[in-house]
């Protein structure tokens, strides 16, 4: 099993996706240890010495000026738990939990909030055993954190609240005992060191952008496959036309689309049948790019957020002088960066939806698909063929326009106004995901027309090598549809297909782009993960 270490400095998209959906091992850098310990001396030193301090020694929120004796700081960590650990609704998925226990470790790990290295460790352990906290979806304002997820997370770290372990949902204490682990006590300030901060809507978010790089690549060769069932024009994607506007994202998916088009016998020239394409067609570099080109943007808005340190209060410890360094009260817990990056994703993917709608009613309008028969299927009338693929792509992608509403555009006061502004960085998170499987459904209603398109032109033999490579995955899991039949298991297939990337994978083995093999994903946005 692969090992990741965490230094809350380096830690990439691809070791959380590693850590969170692979199983990956999380391990704490030595070289983190002083800085920990120095950060904690000071948080003691706090406490010995009755220093008002925020969180550290008094209340929280509007409780701020309520100071807490040193014998009751246990206590007040607990209760801080347990009383904000109000969460609702459905359960995230047990990837974005575990994403969420490696971010908030990695974070811890930074050194700034003063928790101690048994806790640290505590939480590794937790994570690396199999312990996943059972956590609610809703209740995140995304200012001061994500304090109600993040709570139910560290409820099972001490023992209370739900854990699933080993497919089972249980009291966290069995599921500890099983897993052969101790509850934490908590001590001052590291309550809140665990629950304040943006880990929720952050682990959301990077799951949420890795796969976003996978789908924007994969629309590129799914709309390849259209292009060439519709005998589409490539001249539209000639490089100087891309050049000439400089925008970055465009002119790589023109790139990829005349690497991806490139043997075809199926494509063809200005004028030869008509002079151009319709912009579903014609545009996929400028429509496709700016997503692409979004989804970079949030990928290092992310990849910031994933070593920062994001709790309130921070301490700065000076490793110098062991009796030296600050404490800090600030907004870090503030996810207006994340909020405003996942309302933009949510907005880049609704886009690869409408336009693969828009190509999936090419192939099934007889008035547009450039001779292809209606609704893609022989004996009409008799056959509906895939007339109501189109229905259900219109369905999604109209969903997809009331979730695409940005969430970072609200605020609601809480705590008595103490905190005025909040984000709704989780409710952007939790949005754009949803946008993300929607798009991906879309793109899979795409592949089966396209290549159902293909097949009644008796063309599959003069697709371009890379979409040949594409269409045989699908072929081997869904067959032409010669009459109508229940096409529920050829949806799953092709998005079984698009989710673990063989659709992308295989057109990328095989597309050479002007003389050279395509780039590894390593120069680019996001890694893949095996």
């Amino acid at each position: 099993m692969e090992t990741v270490v965490l230094d809350g400095r380096e830690a990439s998209v691809k070791d959380v996706v590693l850590i969170a959906r692979f199983g990956a091992t999380a391990e704490l850098a030595e070289e983190a240890v002083p800085r920990i310990e120095a950060s904690r001396r000071i948080v003691e030193r706090c406490v010995d010495e009755s220093l008002v301090r925020y969180g550290i020694t008094t209340g929280f929120g509007k409780f701020c000026d309520v100071v807490i004796s040193k014998e009751s700081n246990e206590t007040l960590q607990r209760n801080l738990i347990m009383s904000h650990a109000v969460a609702v609704g459905t359960p995230l998925p047990e990837e974005v939990v575990r994403a969420m226990m490696a971010l908030r470790a990695n974070a811890l790990i930074v050194g700034d909030s003063g928790a101690r290295l048994s806790t640290i460790l505590a939480l590794l352990d937790m994570l690396n055993a199999g312990v996943v906290p059972v956590v609610p979806e809703k209740g995140s304002l995304g200012a001061s954190g994500d304090l109600a997820p993040l709570a139910h997370m560290a409820l099972s770290l001490c023992g209370m609240g739900e854990s699933m372990y080993r497919g089972q949902r249980m009291p966290s204490a069995d599921a500890l005992a099983a897993a052969g682990l101790e509850p934490v006590v908590l001590g001052a300030k590291e309550g809140l060191a665990l629950i304040n901060g943006t880990q929720c809507m952050t682990a959301i978010a990077t799951l949420a952008v890795y796969d976003a790089w996978k789908l924007v690549r994969t629309a590129d060769v799914v709309s390849a496959i259209t292009m060439q069932a519709l005998h589409g024009i490539t001249d539209a994607y000639d490089a100087r036309v891309h050049d000439a506007r400089g925008q970055f994202g465009q002119i790589e998916c023109a790139d990829t689309m005349r690497g991806l088009l490139a043997g075809s016998g199926l494509t063809t020239r200005q004028g030869q049948e008509r002079v151009q394409d319709a912009y579903a067609l014609r545009c996929i570099p400028q429509i496709h790019g700016a997503s692409r080109d979004a989804i970079g943007y949030v990928f290092d808005v992310v990849s910031r957020e994933i070593n920062a340190a994001t709790d309130n209060p921070l301490i700065f410890p000076n490793l110098a002088d062991p009796s030296g360094g600050d404490i800090i009260s600030g907004g870090n817990f503030h996810g207006q960066p994340v909020a405003l990056a996942m309302d933009f994703l949510g907005i880049a993917l609704a886009e690869l939806a409408n336009v693969s709608e828009r190509r999936i009613e090419r192939l099934v309008n007889p008035a547009l698909s450039n001779g292809l028969p209606a609704f893609l299927v022989k004996d009409g009338g008799l056959n509906s063929g895939f007339m109501l693929v189109q229905y259900t792509a219109a369905s999604l992608v109209s969903e997809n326009k009331v979730l695409a509403h940005p969430a970072s555009v609200d605020s609601i006061p809480s705590s008595a106004n103490q905190e005025d502004h909040v984000s709704m960085g989780t409710t952007a998170a939790r949005k754009a995901r949803e946008i993300l499987g929607n798009a991906r459904t879309v793109l899979a209603l795409e592949l089966l027309a396209a290549c159902q398109a293909v097949d009644l032109r008796e063309g599959s033999d003069n697709l371009s090598p890379p979409t040949l490579a594409s269409y045989r995955a699908l072929r081997s899991a869904a067959p032409m549809v010669e009459k109508d039949r229940i096409m529920q298991n050829d949806i799953a297939a092709a998005m079984a297909l698009i989710a673990d990337g063989t659709i992308l994978r295989v057109a990328e083995d095989a597309m050479i782009v002007e003389g050279d093999v395509l780039p590894d994903d390593s120069s680019d946005a996001g890694p893949d993960v095996p």
